[in-house]
């Protein structure tokens, strides 16, 4: 027998993936297959001949669109009003979302953190009930109009950027901190010298990520009456007046593309 210390021995291959994740991963494959066969999805039909010159004809009906002066100023004015809707929410969301975000965080390994709790479970209820719930809440005390549609993107979006901020606070390299606090320096002023200027450009990134989401949550509230374009996309489709339809939607994807655009040079340039 070899018995040389140079000899060494074959070391076992680590599992492809653990028991959890295996298990995980069967139970979504399952539930997978449960909704193709409890939706009865009807593929042959979907799929038809029929299906699609139905579909032609319903795409024929768009063209041309509508390109009329006194159109294409309501249109432009619709546009004006979801733009500011997205700013104005994501804006608002923002100062919300970090003033919540502060008590949802622990700052220091000492802190004991009495209110991270209740306000982890406000944030958690904000952000879980979606915008067009929001609006449709909202429109009962604030009225159709814009005004609904702003306070129901800064209500979600706060909850959302309230947890995304209040996990990069506590993420923070801790040694800046700690270095001030040893120094008998406060809590509020520690955060404000040190931690935030940490995070700041991650919590901007952020900001400007639900500002690209905001802007076509921003395009379809006004299905419920909350303004903007999506006001107008549902009252001309409502109509059958599909040419002015098209142009809505053209200006649509027209203002999400701008706005993208912006939003991802912007997070380039922060991350440099």
């Amino acid at each position: 027998m070899n018995t040389s210390p140079h000899t060494t021995c074959p070391t076992k291959a680590p599992p492809v993936m653990k028991g959890g994740t295996a298990a995980l991963l069967l139970g979504m494959l399952a539930l997978i297959i449960a909704s193709f066969w409890t939706l009865n999805l009807k593929w042959g039909e979907f799929l038809s001949l029929e299906a699609f010159r139905s579909m032609g004809r319903f795409i024929s009906e768009f063209f041309p669109m509508d390109t009329q002066a006194a159109f294409l100023s309501k249109v432009g004015w619709g546009t004006v009003e979801t733009l500011a809707m997205s700013l104005l929410g994501t804006a608002l969301a923002a100062v919300a979302g970090l003033a919540l975000a502060i008590p949802a965080s622990k700052l220091h390994s000492n802190d004991k953190g009495l209110m991270r709790t209740p306000t982890r479970w406000v944030l958690n209820a904000l952000r879980s009930i979606p915008e067009l719930v929001w609006a449709a809440l909202l429109l009962i005390s604030a009225g159709l109009g814009p005004f609904a549609g702003t306070l129901a993107l800064a209500f979600h979006t706060t909850g959302v950027l309230g947890r995304l901020f209040a996990e990069s606070i506590e993420n923070a390299p801790p040694e800046p901190a700690d270095a001030l606090r040893t120094q008998g320096v406060g809590n509020l002023k520690v955060f404000y010298f040190t931690t935030l200027p940490q995070v700041l450009p991650q919590l901007m990134s952020y900001t400007l990520y639900r500002w690209e989401n905001n802007i076509r949550a921003a395009a379809v509230l006004g299905v419920v009456g909350a303004g903007g374009l999506g006001q107008l996309l549902s009252f001309h489709m409502g109509l059958f007046q599909m040419g002015k339809t098209a142009t809505i939607l053209a200006a649509m994807l027209l203002l999400v593309a701008i706005v993208d655009s912006m939003s991802y040079h912007l997070r380039r340039t922060m991350t440099r």
